[in-house]
């Protein structure tokens, strides 16, 4: 058996988790061990490790953002998950604007090119991890990126997380199954 055999599972798209910590800072996480999974009610689970900031940061507000960037944030979403929100205010450290969310007291990223405004529904412990299970209360997209059926990867991608500084991009050309 491989040594990280869940790695065989990868690449895969990765999000920034903005949540509202203790005394009121926001702190980004990236994660690339989230999934939808129910669309009736929305929701959408992300595996946060129990001794990270994050959690104990979701621990103290239950609401969060889920922010989808642009590939070319590569850089940053790798530099927003070498550090810890708990020694450094990350907004600030890397200059990351926010803007106001709709329906939640927690900030989206600027630029992103869609943010979920959530709030915690479910908490699975599994392993080291805490699944947390999100119900989506509103969805914000960047005008003229998706459609019905989702990104226009022609006009963007998202970033894709292999494992430590890999990333990939979604190529514009879909491929089709045969019938």
């Amino acid at each position: 058996m491989s040594e990280r055999p869940l790695r065989l599972l990868h690449p895969r798209p990765v999000v920034v988790i903005a949540t509202k910590c203790p005394g009121g800072r926001v702190n980004l996480m990236p994660a690339s061990w989230n999934t939808p999974v129910s669309e009736e009610p929305p929701t959408v689970a992300v595996a946060i490790d129990r001794e990270s900031y994050t959690h104990q940061c979701l621990q103290h507000h239950k609401r969060a953002t889920i922010n989808i960037l642009p590939v070319e944030a590569v850089d940053l979403i790798y530099r927003l998950g070498t550090v810890s929100g708990r020694d450094v205010d990350k907004v600030s450290r890397f200059g990351v604007r926010l803007e106001p969310s709709q329906t939640v007291d927690v900030p989206r990223i600027s630029g992103a090119l869609a943010a979920y405004e959530v709030e915690v529904f479910r908490e699975v412990e599994v392993g080291e991890v805490t699944l947390y299970v999100f119900r989506v209360l509103s969805a914000w997209v960047a005008p003229g990126v998706a459609d019905q059926w989702g990104f226009d990867f022609r006009k963007v991608s998202v970033p894709l997380h292999g494992a430590g500084r890999a990333f990939y991009r979604v190529e514009p050309r879909p491929i089709f199954a045969k019938k």
